[in-house]
């Protein structure tokens, strides 16, 4: 919700207590003037029929901008050193670390906690954002603007006149618009697969692309076949004590499980991190059951306590 002024006299009085954005009719009027010498942004309005002096003033501008304007004063005079220390590169751990606990919460199936991550995980953009406009550059509006263009453009089943029969066709059109937008065809087809992923998501969209450009086997049966390869080359590797060669092996025989993930449908990286939740309750389980010093449990015991715990977890509904 907007409220429009007409403003004669002190403009900065006129809207105090607004977060803005605000835009102004007329970048000559000497209200304009006023404002920009107090350090408030004004934008121009396009051409239009308001007169000259009328100001757009955001009215209840909400949460989500209340947010944008207490970041602002983090990262402003007389704000928060350690924010205004911050870098694009500084906080790129934030921002991973915020998203594995959303994670966390959705895993927990959490609202509570997952609304309070997601508030986490909001702050990280809006601080990139604030940073770059606080520096002369681009700000919430511009990141905000610019997805919603991309939106409208690739899904034109929705915002235009294509008809589309599923999801399938739907990711097949996005990928075509997406090609077109970026100028045509990539010079590879692994071009644009982000280098920083986590590996196992790297892994998975890489195999899926080879795949789909026709490097693929043609069974599952082929890729267990390779997995035997795989585990054959990593032994005489482990034999050999060659550090290199092991690594190297390693990573052979990764990818091909990846791919026995793809063939199968599941998502690498996902069942992997639900495996290593199942380990750490199972683990937890056996410290809390054992009767002595871990390091100091036979090899049964340490069976014993492990089944134990399997069974224990087996029998809860909420064990992922």
């Amino acid at each position: 919700m907007i409220r429009i002024l007409r403003i004669e006299k002190d403009p900065v009085a006129a809207i105090q207590g607004s977060p803005g954005p605000f835009y102004h009719s007329d970048p000559s009027h000497h209200t304009y003037e006023q404002l920009q010498a107090s350090g408030i942004e004004v934008k121009p309005l396009p051409e239009g029929d308001l007169e000259a002096g009328t100001l757009i003033v955001p009215q209840n501008a909400g949460p989500v901008y209340n947010l944008v304007h207490v970041v602002d004063r983090l990262l402003g005079p007389g704000g928060c050193p350690w924010d205004q220390e911050q870098t694009h590169s500084s906080l790129k751990k934030y921002l991973l670390e915020e998203a594995y606990e959303v994670l966390d919460a959705i895993d927990s199936e959490n609202l509570e906690q997952l609304q309070e991550e997601l508030g986490d995980l909001l702050l990280q953009p809006l601080m990139h954002t604030q940073m770059e406009s606080r520096d002369g550059g681009w700000d919430i509006d511009a990141v905000a603007q610019g997805i919603t263009n991309k939106l409208v453009r690739r899904h034109p089943h929705v915002f235009g006149d294509l008809s589309v029969a599923d999801a399938s066709e739907v990711l097949k059109n996005w990928d075509r618009i997406k090609q077109e937008e970026k100028g045509g065809e990539p010079k590879s087809i692994l071009a644009g697969v982000p280098k920083g992923m986590a590996s196992l998501l790297r892994a998975h969209e890489v195999s899926k692309r080879a795949a789909g450009a026709g490097f693929e086997w043609q069974d599952i049966e082929g890729v267990f076949n390779k997995l035997r390869e795989e585990e054959s080359e990593l032994r005489e590797a482990i034999a050999e004590g060659n550090s290199t060669h092991i690594e190297s092996e390693i990573g052979d025989l990764l990818f091909t499980v990846v791919n026995i993930a793809r063939w199968s449908g599941v998502e690498p990286e996902e069942a992997l991190r639900r495996m290593l939740n199942r380990f750490t309750e199972r683990f937890m389980l056996v410290e809390k059951a054992a009767t002595k010093p871990l390091r100091e449990l036979t090899a049964q015991e340490w069976d014993d306590l492990w089944n134990a715990s399997k069974r224990q977890l087996s029998a809860s509904p909420q064990t992922s």
